[in-house]
């Protein structure tokens, strides 16, 4: 399986804006932005592959991507917070 660059620094954000979410808001969140980020790290995503045989095409992981940023930044209280 080919490894790509914005696949694993998406992922690694995507965890990080989850720490964040625990330190400063909620855990909830957290957990959410930590489940998504599995979505985006390669070594995560051949496991589910190989253990599911689930795979979400680079079209929607594109649009999830989209829509954590939308609702991280608009929506969230971690969005109120950066300003």
């Amino acid at each position: 399986m080919k490894s790509n660059a914005a696949d694993w620094l998406f992922g690694i954000l995507l965890l990080a804006v989850g720490v964040a979410n625990l330190l400063l808001v909620h855990p909830v969140p957290a957990l959410g932005y930590g489940l998504v980020s599995l979505v985006y790290l390669p070594p995560a995503r051949a496991f589910l592959k190989r253990r599911s045989g689930l795979s979400i095409h680079p079209v929607l992981r594109i649009a999830l991507g989209i829509v954590i940023v939308m609702f991280t930044l608009g929506v969230s209280d971690l969005g109120d917070m950066i300003d």
